[in-house]
């Protein structure tokens, strides 16, 4: 029996077919796809992990996957350009298409906004002052700022440029910044004219452990901070306040930003194994991986 214009049109066969698309089948069904892209993926992640191409076996493994598993996902990798296979030791590795997607990625990401996102979780975690600063044309410069509540205030700005020597920021960008780059020659210089500052100035009662006063004590300030992971200052900077700056790395190797807490010494934790410096030193790490920093690359 011929069907009825009025019942088979184009629209009735549209609405029919996206009537079917709700049924529990085909929603099954799109499970079912999207559960293979994520099992596919963990092929790519550990190729990302790995240090050099893999062996089918050894990438399945990885990847915790049969080796005939693992061979069809990446034909169709390979397919896509995801993924590349030496045609002589016939090894797996990650591919134009890969690359293309992770320099896009890395190029839309913004480092300041990133650890913005983060300061509210880490607020939580450390209930003390957290601060976000990055290297301007002066130095170690402020970009954000947030105060915990019931905090003693401290008397610093956004735009504040830190000093090298007696700020826990200063010491991390003095530390880390590395030695190439106009910025990270202009590091030697601004060092020596602080420390001759310092010299001119009072004591005014600040400890002397935590304020060099040669480029010999410098050094192994520096030293020390590299080897801690982050900086740190008690009294140095204000008396009574105590802090640390832990540093963030892009993907290049390049110090993006360092990770500020800081607060009162009868309340903050100024132990290197302390909460408070082990919580912004664990956030400043992801936020380098997030940046696609690898450390030891």
């Amino acid at each position: 029996m011929p069907a009825s214009p009025l019942t088979d049109t184009p629209a009735t066969r549209t609405h029919a077919r996206t009537a079917s698309a709700d049924l529990p089948e085909d929603a099954e069904q799109l499970r079912a796809g999207i559960q293979s892209v994520e099992v596919g993926f963990a092929l790519l992640d550990a190729l990302s992990q790995a240090t050099g191409a893999l062996m089918l076996r050894d990438l399945a493994a990885a990847a915790g996957m049969s080796a005939a598993k693992a061979h069809r996902y990446l034909v169709s990798f390979q397919r896509m350009g995801l993924v590349l296979q030496d045609p002589v030791s016939t090894r797996y590795d990650l591919g134009p298409a890969a690359l293309r997607l992770g320099l896009a990625s890395l190029s839309r990401i913004d480092a300041v906004k990133l650890a913005r996102d983060r300061i509210a979780a880490l607020l939580a975690e450390t209930g003390h002052t957290l601060a976000i600063a990055v290297w301007g044309n002066q130095g170690p410069t402020m970009v954000h700022w947030t105060e915990a509540p019931q905090t003693v205030p401290v008397t610093l700005r956004l735009g504040d440029v830190m000093p090298l020597l007696t700020s826990a920021t200063g010491r991390c960008f003095a530390a880390f910044m590395g030695s190439e780059g106009r910025d990270a020659q202009r590091i030697g210089p601004m060092i020596r004219d602080e420390l001759a500052r310092l010299k001119k100035l009072p004591l005014n009662g600040l400890p002397l452990e935590d304020v060099p006063h040669s480029l010999q004590e410098v050094q192994a300030l520096l030293e020390e901070t590299r080897r801690r992971g982050l900086g740190r200052v008690v009294h140095s900077l204000l008396p009574g306040v105590g802090g640390f700056c832990a540093p963030v790395f892009d993907a290049q190797g390049r110090l993006a930003l360092g990770l500020v807490v800081l607060g009162s010494v009868a309340t903050l934790d100024t132990h290197w194994d302390g909460p408070p410096a082990q919580a912004v030193l664990r956030c400043a790490r992801q936020l380098s991986a997030d940046l696609g920093h690898s450390p030891g690359a």
